[in-house]
């Protein structure tokens, strides 16, 4: 997992570019997110960063309960401006130290903070991948997110209900693939997805 507080600005910089390099004609198509579109990815982003903005801050209540499935994802009229004011917000709630430390709750699961940290930077990593492939464009995310996430998907890649929940079973990826390469092979998904 990590032991390590990840900023996790660089990374929702970069996911924020990506959203405003989404043209209107892409919304519809698809992801490699199984049952995601562009536009309900959009939504889900925008959901989780609020989400973990709330479990950042440990602000626990609706945001913080609802499972990340209980109702298809979707985008306002605003998600240009909103998305990255969300994922802003989510990155300065990362910065407290203390949102690392002692409980919180997302998706309705309470969470040791650094493994809810190490959660949301997952979540950035690999929907901002998610994004970049299902729209054509140049994506390395941030280094500290990516090693974070990868210690999560690390951890998670033996449980024993996968495939039920959060992630498909493991795509096998070569050990000397880079590191992106193979957090999208634990992720569930083909490193090689293509439109």
């Amino acid at each position: 997992m990590t032991d390590t507080i990840v900023d996790l600005g660089p990374q929702t910089r970069i996911v924020a570019r990506l959203a405003a390099g989404v043209r209107d004609e892409q919304l519809l198509d698809a992801t490699p997110c199984p049952g995601f579109t562009v536009r309900t990815l959009l939504g889900h982003l925008q959901g989780l960063a609020v989400a973990f903005r709330d479990a950042g801050r440990k602000d626990l209540g609706p945001t913080t309960d609802t499972v990340p499935d209980a109702t298809e994802p979707d985008i306002g009229p605003g998600w240009r401006e909103e998305l990255p004011l969300v994922l802003d917000q989510m990155a300065g709630a990362w910065r407290d130290p203390a949102a690392w430390a002692g409980e919180t709750r997302a998706g309705g699961v309470a969470l040791p903070g650094r493994v809810a940290g190490a959660v949301a930077a997952d979540e950035l990593v690999i929907h901002g991948w998610d994004l970049a492939r299902a729209t054509g464009q140049e994506y390395e995310p941030d280094r500290g997110a990516l090693m974070a996430s990868y210690g999560f998907l690390v951890a998670a890649a033996d449980d024993p209900d996968r495939g039920a929940g959060l992630f498909g079973p493991v795509v096998r990826v070569p050990a000397e693939s880079p590191l992106l390469d193979r957090a999208i092979g634990l992720s569930g998904r083909h490193p090689d997805w293509k439109p």
